[in-house]
């Protein structure tokens, strides 16, 4: 068994066959999502095949910004928040009900139980120098990460995408694979067959394959026929973008009544971060500075 540690996602093209693909490839940033959220294993799987999903979609983005993949159950699995950045880094939430969720649970048990789950992909300030912020919301249609994001694509997109995802407690991995629009030129220049080719032969993975098999292995190991170009690689990391500032300003949006009728009760406001499971707490002294300074107190910082 191959576990690679880096952090990274791989770019290829086959450019006569119109075909691009990227594999993305998370140990120790996985670890310190895990190490932040205590998660059944099915969970946990179904959040490393989403954190995979949406690194590999957010690579395909052209400016800088932020892509969010969300996904809104209607089963133990309330909602599932990834948030990948144009700088490589991402943080990822899950929130779940009070049910039990068995260690084999699938993914329509965990999330579309009743037919109501959706999937929203949001782009933030994805537009240039507009800074525009672009919304697609489809059903939970699917049985699987891999099938809902493949049919997002496929009506939001008008992209055909296939996904293979994996993900255990020591990795994530993932493979996605495109078909573009075919460039100018001659008749016969381009490899029509391409794309069922690529398909068909990366649909031989099963999942300990793709988890135990590095990225340039597995892509010789599919594709070793092919002529593959544009190899570059991508650093990826765990980041949240949390700050006392930041809860300081929530704060205060809240209104004096409401923070000081907290403080009353518990002796302490605490606000902790969904993402990186961060306390941030202001005591008495400092919830009073939130407002006669209207700035935020510099101590303490995190608990």
């Amino acid at each position: 068994m191959e576990r690679p540690s880096p952090d990274r996602l791989l770019r290829f093209s086959a450019a006569a066959a119109s075909v691009r693909g990227e594999c993305v490839e998370l140990g120790a940033a996985w670890q310190a999502v895990l190490a932040r959220h205590e998660l059944p294993p099915a969970v946990r799987d179904r959040l490393g095949e989403l954190i995979g999903a949406a690194l590999l979609l957010a690579a395909t983005i052209k400016h800088d910004g932020a892509l969010i993949l969300q996904l809104h159950g209607d089963g133990p699995v309330s909602l599932v928040v990834v948030e990948c950045r144009s700088d490589g880094s991402f943080r990822a939430t899950v929130k779940l009900g009070e049910a039990p969720i068995a260690d084999d649970a699938d993914f329509t048990s965990l999330l579309n139980a009743n037919g109501r789950g959706r999937c929203v992909v949001t782009l933030d300030g994805t537009s240039g120098d507009t800074g525009h912020t672009y919304q697609g919301v489809v059903p939970l249609d699917g049985d699987s990460v891999a099938e809902v994001i493949e049919r997002y694509m496929s009506h939001s997109e008008q992209i055909p995408t296939r996904l293979w995802l994996a993900a255990d407690a020591g990795a994530v991995r993932g493979l996605m694979l495109q078909r573009m629009p075919s460039a100018g030129g001659l008749a016969g220049e381009v490899d029509e067959d391409a794309w069922p080719r690529f398909t068909q032969l990366a649909a031989t993975l099963e999942p300990a394959e793709l988890l135990d098999t590095p990225a340039e292995k597995l892509l010789h190991r599919l594709f070793w026929q092919e002529r593959l170009a544009g190899r570059d690689a991508r650093t990826l990391r765990f980041a949240c973008r949390c700050s006392r500032g930041k809860v300081a300003a929530m704060l205060r949006m809240l209104g004096r009544d409401e923070v000081e009728s907290v403080l009353d009760e518990q002796g302490v406001v605490e606000v902790r971060c969904e993402f990186c499971n961060e306390a941030w707490r202001f005591d008495a002294v400092d919830c009073a500075a939130l407002f006669v300074e209207g700035l935020a107190p510099e101590h303490p910082t995190r608990q």
